[in-house]
């Protein structure tokens, strides 16, 4: 019996190899997306490297799918910081080029693919669009963004049997320079004192490709941590430990 094909773009770490993994074992054939060659994969994934800046991006990553893929994950992002009153040009050109961009022409050539039954893009988004504050700029602006695309795709490609869906995390795994204390401390810092993982946005995932009547919708998974309206990135605030 032929496996579904599902695409997870930058699936050589941290969350996306997380989802890369678990679809797998729960057998699908993952079309791996990483940015090096040399970058690895869950075994028995299709691995298949494209820098999300170049045009053809889209093209090489679906030329990789043995059969026309029946799920994408746009999970790749690129997260660096900048903020209002530090703005930087440069970083919201990045962003907005491998955030947005590039899923959507992935969304795009997916659609083109074809395909008969239910179909699904879910894009991973961030928590921080709930409780905004202006904490990595033009990274957040890239998520909004995304979620946008979200909606438009959502109902521009519905009458094609396509689905369109959005997961937006808290923190899961320390970031850029954070320290293991800060992570420790801000990690589960919600009104629930759970702090959220990557298996959580897997398990998100599948509920989504169990439910093939939801589109347009973001599940947000933080805790609650949107109730308290923080004034900066958790990463960035001092909490007691």
């Amino acid at each position: 019996m032929q496996k579904r094909v599902a695409i997870v773009t930058g699936a050589g770490k941290r969350v996306g190899r997380t989802l890369a993994q678990g679809l797998a074992e729960a057998g699908w054939q993952v079309v791996a997306h990483v940015h090096h060659a040399p970058d690895d994969v869950p075994s028995g994934s299709i691995k298949v490297a494209a820098d999300l800046l170049e045009p053809d991006c889209a093209e090489r990553i679906l030329a990789a799918c043995p059969e026309q893929p029946l799920l994408l994950v746009n999970n790749a992002a690129r997260f660096a910081h900048d903020k209002v009153g530090a703005f930087s040009s440069r970083e919201f050109d990045l962003h907005m080029g491998v955030n947005v961009r590039a899923p959507a022409l992935l969304s795009e050539r997916f659609a083109l693919a074809g395909g008969t039954g239910d179909r699904l893009i879910v894009n991973i988004l961030d928590a921080k669009l709930r409780a905004q504050n202006p904490d990595f700029l033009s990274y957040t602006l890239s998520k909004a963004a995304l979620a946008c695309l979200t909606e438009l795709t959502a109902r521009a490609y519905a009458s094609q049997g396509i689905r369109v869906n959005g997961v937006a995390p808290a923190l899961m795994l320390p970031s850029g320079e954070q320290t293991a204390e800060n992570f420790a401390a801000a990690h589960a810092h919600n009104p629930l004192g759970r702090g959220v993982d990557p298996a959580q946005v897997l398990a998100a995932v599948r509920f989504l490709l169990d439910s093939p009547t939801i589109t347009g919708e973001v599940l947000t998974i933080d805790g609650g941590q949107r109730f308290l309206a923080l004034a900066r990135d958790v990463q960035f605030l001092d909490l007691p430990r």
